[in-house]
């Protein structure tokens, strides 16, 4: 029988399941947290960034101007991405499983998607964009059932 993996992603946390086919249950393969973006969440990370985003301005004293630090967002966000999209390479090269499912929100779906192997893109049977990343038991399995008959 086909294995699936079905990856469940946000930038601060993912979770990678096996889905049997029988009766759709979902086995939790491995949960990945993002350690940078749980520490931005932590009282006085996320201030310290929007403080940061713009200086003086043409209003201010010295006319500098600072570059909002989405930058290093991205890259951290990028980072993890690559380790998730590492993770679904070695499970296709391993042929630990077959199909792929993803379902992120849509800024992960579009770091992930690029650094797929070929093998590992091709096996992509479907990408859905929900944050399905805080449910567990049924209700995960609803959700999975529900994002999986959505049309194309």
């Amino acid at each position: 029988m086909e294995k699936t993996w079905i990856l469940i992603a946000n930038a601060e946390r993912a979770r990678c399941f096996e889905r049997h086919g029988a009766d759709h249950s979902l086995t939790e393969l491995s949960d990945f947290v993002h350690p940078q973006a749980s520490l931005e969440g932590q009282a006085g990370g996320g201030d310290l960034t929007g403080a940061a985003g713009k200086g003086h301005g043409r209003t201010g004293h010295a006319g500098t101007q600072f570059e909002p630090h989405t930058e290093a967002h991205a890259k951290e966000r990028a980072s993890f991405a690559r380790q998730l999209a590492d993770h679904l390479n070695e499970g296709i090269a391993g042929q630990q499983c077959h199909a792929i499912v993803l379902i992120a929100t849509s800024p992960m779906l579009g770091e992930i998607r690029p650094c797929l192997s070929p093998a590992a893109d091709k096996a992509v049977k479907r990408s859905v964009a929900s944050d399905l990343t805080r449910y567990q038991g049924l209700d995960l399995k609803q959700r999975v059932d529900d994002a999986l008959q959505l049309p194309d």
